[in-house]
């Protein structure tokens, strides 16, 4: 049995990977890589291992950095079975599709550009297209549902139990028998908060002889909910009150979700002015409040109860939801009393690049960061303090208060991963990925009673 490690591997993003056993290739997640254009490029290299040679893929959740280059496998050759959660499989689709015409859409932009200053060498292609996009659709196969166990094939069966992430997340517990020994394997994929508002917390995983498990946060608490709550609407009140507007870099799931309902709490407590106006520039995360809708299996009791008596948390006066592109533009009208949440949430791409050329120079704005900004992206560069940043070619200085608000991360901390996996019992081995080579050390020495790796790209461990 091996199990080798093709993304987030001292890293953030491009979680991938996979797990040979029984004559089976068992990839869990095939991730895109996020952050500076050095990194991004990284998403055209080899997988490390032939796509062709996969026979299942098990996505833990939808976004980006966990499905996006599930379209590349599939043009490259894979020909398996994806498995994922109902909701995940709606959300991974728009995902998917959504990522393919932002990269065809920057594709035109910059060969436009190129070709106006005669640099027609400088043409770019997307990585993967729309069409690429909608052939990836064709493997999805079974729907996993919540701590039922699947059965892969003979001797090898999985369950997905919630992570308690966005709606449909899943952490993922493998069974496997093989040469007459049976071993377990945990995959946590990405892990949420409990007592959060809209999804059900996170379920206790079972004891397993394997965990690999994710460290975003593995050296940090997070901020407490309720003082990011008050900092949100004391940051708003206050840009209103100078006559500007509040740009918040938005993920698209869960994050969109989780402000339009704290948005919904502040007119309705009257924190927040009446005359707010909310403009959520995202046609992904518009489709993503829809499909929320869809699914109520993952609702906490509260969110359910206010659906079962006819409110509806994600709308409320004021809220504007911008799908087309003249829509979009149109915002730019409005100067002063508005909210615009748009993605992406690292800046990374998306109409918020838009708003930020049009708000980072002026001092009446706010731009709010409410969720994790990677090493090298524009979101982490302006968090960070920058004066001046180059968007789309073009440099803008930054006059726009900056916040940023901690208590919203979808990501548990340091203290509920810990508790996390105290619950795994004492496993063999414990891999750290998905964080910072600084949070994975920090938090690989509050682990006892078990080894701990922090495996580089492509490794191999035997188990």
């Amino acid at each position: 049995m091996k199990l080798s490690f093709h993304g987030a591997a001292q890293g953030v993003t491009g979680s991938c990977h996979l797990l040979e056993c029984n004559g089976k290739r068992i990839l869990v997640d095939c991730g895109f890589y996020q952050g500076g254009r050095e990194l991004e490029e990284d998403n055209a290299d080899d997988f490390g291992f032939d796509a062709n040679s996969i026979d299942y893929l098990l996505l833990t959740h939808a976004h980006l950095d966990h499905c996006g280059r599930i379209p590349l496998l599939v043009s490259r050759g894979f020909c398996g079975e994806i498995i994922t959660t109902a909701a995940s499989r709606e959300l991974a689709r728009l995902i998917m599709l959504d990522a393919a015409g932002l990269q065809e859409e920057e594709a035109r932009y910059l060969n436009r550009r190129a070709r106006r200053r005669g640099k027609s060498s400088d043409l770019i292609e997307p990585l993967y297209t729309t069409l690429d996009a909608l052939n990836a659709l064709e493997f999805f196969g079974r729907k996993a549902v919540y701590n039922q166990v699947l059965q892969l094939c003979p001797d090898i069966k999985v369950t997905f139990i919630n992570a308690g992430h966005i709606l449909g997340s899943a952490c993922l517990v493998l069974e496997v028998t093989e040469k007459g020994r049976a071993r377990s394997l945990l995959f946590s994929g990405d892990l949420g908060l409990g007592d959060r508002p809209i999804l059900r917390d996170p379920d206790k995983p079972p004891k397993v002889d394997i965990v690999v498990m994710e460290t975003t946060y593995g050296d940090r608490q997070h901020k407490q909910l309720e003082p990011s709550i008050d900092e949100l609407y004391l940051a708003i009140n206050e840009t209103m009150e100078r006559g500007g507007n509040v740009i918040i870099p938005t993920f698209a799931l869960e994050r969109a979700q989780e402000l339009l309902f704290y948005l919904h709490a502040g007119k309705t407590q009257q924190l927040l002015s009446q005359f707010l106006q909310v403009f959520l520039d995202s046609p992904m995360a518009i489709s993503a409040t829809e499909i929320f809708r869809r699914h109520p299996e993952c609702y906490d009791e509260q969110t359910a109860e206010l659906f079962a008596s006819g409110h509806d948390p994600f709308r409320f006066p004021g809220l504007h939801f911008s799908r087309e592109t003249a829509e979009s533009m149109a915002i730019n009208q409005v100067s002063s009393g508005a909210v615009i949440m748009a993605g992406s949430g690292m800046c990374t791409g998306g109409r918020v690049r838009h708003h930020l050329k049009h708000h980072l120079g002026r001092e009446h704005s706010s731009i709010v960061f409410v969720g994790y900004a990677a090493r090298g992206t524009l979101a982490r560069r302006i968090v960070d303090g920058a004066k001046s940043v180059t968007i789309y070619g073009d440099d803008y200085p930054v006059r726009a208060q900056i916040h940023t608000i901690g208590g919203f991360s979808a990501h548990a901390g340091q203290s509920e991963l810990l508790a996390w996996h105290k619950h795994t019992g004492n496993p063999e081995t414990t891999f750290l990925v998905h964080g910072e080579k600084d949070s994975m050390a920090t938090f690989g020495h509050l682990l006892k009673n078990t080894r701990v790796q922090m495996p580089e790209l492509h490794q191999v461990f035997e188990l």
